[in-house]
């Protein structure tokens, strides 16, 4: 017999509770795995839901260790190009075979894809087995609460894609000129007429466009170009569905630059695994959900997973890069001491023990290894940067210096869209609470709208559009430029410094704080955007008075 590698815990007497065990004694299990060809050689056996596993040798055989006081063990196994099989339990007495079905072949793109459980009301649905049924949310609660389930509904979205406000107003048709040199070009929005914003759908509106891709995967991934997002209904307008996420088995990148082919966003650059009407499939982190039709893969735990839909190029100028900018950061680097991917910061673990409820079939799980699906968080968004402000006299002035540290993300700050901004907002008060002057030292610039002329600093990326020289724009449809990016990458640390005119027999205190914006504040009151500010960090220092 040719055994395979045997992999083994040092922690099954700790998991005794949770399988069962009860007298400590270690035994071994001998089994093998096959397929409808015989033996599978590399496939991982499995305690379910614990790390107990080995690995099948040449003739498909495993020895694995257990506690030899239970009569009975949850077994799985997996290997590439298979179903999960097993999940049943197998006697201990005896050798065990474990049989693995083969995945269907290629990709059916005609497939039907299933809804998460907010529309309509299918029998067979992501929410049956994976919404709450007490208080602990688990994956289909976190995702309702999370923009990725509204993706299509977006009023940010929608009213950019339509040049309309919340109200449905919409702004008129885009206007042009033609030059004798380059054709016909873009204008200025009329100021005789009612505007409400940009929208694509006015400077493009003989085609989609290709925000779909992104914004309705479910709808795109039938036909990527020609998909109108406002038309989005049943699956396709649950954004990005549990379903679409769960079919996907590769990215396609570019191996030059590790980042998708600016041409292919989205879905395009996805490869998808749907079934055929016989099987159902779906993708995921773990070797040992079964029975069922599920199939492991570990992409899933891989920050490539996310960059289809966190890196876009309009024009050959870089609009958003989330992907690339923690791909550059040395977050991306395995030998970096704080190496993180995207999902360890956007899907952390928060002490649940189980995904799926346990009277569907849920496994319990070490809470580590079970992760949110809700991505993003006004707690996320706090913990993103860390703020410090340190004071002294200098004569009849106070001098306070403030250093933004972006400790909290492995990426920019502020990153994404870039209607997005952070704000250094610095103030200074005697101790009588009266503010005092700045003499030195930077202000908001007048994009800052109500915070324009504070003293502090503004981190974005601001865009201009070339023709209309429009700036700051959303529009990046259009063609554009970067005029400032004045963000922080990961671990980058900006300093600054006021100085304030200061009674020198009174106290002064200093405070800082820095204000997330998700839009810039003249274009959100074009479109009715109601999004409050967040401040994300704030602290103080104070001064005593001079003896």
């Amino acid at each position: 017999m040719n055994l395979g590698k045997t992999i083994v815990t040092g922690a099954l007497l700790a998991l005794s509770s949770l399988l069962g065990w009860t007298s400590g004694h270690i035994g071994t299990l001998v089994g093998t795995v096959r397929g409808p060809d015989g033996p599978v050689e590399g496939a991982t056996v499995r305690v379910q839901a614990t790390e107990s596993a080995a690995v099948t040798g040449t003739d498909g055989t495993f020895e694995l260790r257990h506690d030899s006081g239970v009569e009975s063990l949850r077994l799985t196994a997996w290997a590439p190009g298979y179903y999960i099989g097993g999940g049943e339990a197998v006697a201990i007495d005896q050798p065990v075979v474990l049989h693995l079905t083969p995945l269907p072949p290629g990709d059916d793109p005609e497939y039907e894809w299933l809804g998460a459980g907010t529309t309509g009301d299918e029998e067979h649905h992501c929410k049956r087995c994976h919404a709450a049924a007490g208080s602990i949310p688990l994956p289909f609660d976190d995702w309702l609460a999370d923009g990725h389930s509204r993706s299509a509904t977006n009023h940010r979205f929608l009213t950019m894609y339509n040049g309309t406000d919340v109200a449905g107003r919409q702004s008129p048709p885009t206007r042009y000129a033609r030059s004798p040199d380059y054709g016909r070009f873009p204008l200025r929005p009329d100021d005789e007429q009612p505007f409400f914003g940009p929208g694509y759908r006015l400077d493009f509106p003989d085609t989609a466009g290709n925000c779909a891709t992104c914004h309705v995967p479910a709808a795109a991934a039938h036909d990527p170009f020609r998909t109108d997002p406002t038309a989005a209904e049943g699956v396709a307008r649950e954004g990005v569905t549990c379903d679409v996420c769960h079919k996907v088995v590769g990215v396609v990148l570019d191996p030059s630059t590790g980042l998708p082919f600016p041409n292919r966003p989205g879905v395009l650059s996805f490869e998808f695994r749907r079934p055929d009407g016989d099987h159902q499939l779906f993708v995921g982190p773990f070797d040992d959900v079964a029975p069922g039709e599920d199939v492991y893969s570990p992409l899933y735990r891989d920050s490539s997973f996310c960059a289809p839909c966190h890196f876009a190029a309009f024009w050959d100028t870089m609009i958003y890069n989330s992907f690339g900018e923690w791909l550059a950061s040395p977050f991306s680097d395995p030998e970096f001491e704080g190496a993180q991917t995207c999902q360890d910061c956007h899907m952390s673990r928060r002490g649940r023990t189980h995904f799926a409820r346990l009277d569907q079939g849920g496994q319990l799980r070490r809470p580590e290894t079970v992760a949110s699906h809700r991505m993003l968080s006004g707690a996320l968004l706090e913990s993103s940067a860390q703020l410090a402000v340190t004071t002294r006299r200098d004569g009849g002035r106070v001098v306070v210096q403030v250093e933004v540290d972006n400790r909290g993300t492995g990426h920019h700050l502020p990153t994404g869209s870039p209607l997005r901004q952070v704000f250094l907002v610095v103030s200074a008060t005697d101790g009588e609470g009266n503010p005092l002057e700045l003499e030195a030292g930077p202000r908001l610039p007048e994009w800052a709208a109500d915070l324009e002329g504070r003293p502090g600093r503004a981190y974005a990326k601001i865009l201009e559009e070339l023709w209309t020289g429009t700036s700051p724009t959303g529009a990046y449809w259009n063609r554009t430029r970067v005029v400032e990016d004045s963000r922080l990458p990961a671990l980058a640390l900006d300093r600054s410094e006021y100085a304030f005119r200061a009674p020198v027999d009174s106290s002064v205190t200093a405070s800082a704080r820095l204000v997330y914006r998700r839009a810039f504040r003249c274009l959100a009151e074009l479109k009715g955007w109601d999004d409050s500010d967040l401040v994300i960090a704030a602290t103080s220092a104070t001064e005593a008075p001079r003896d």
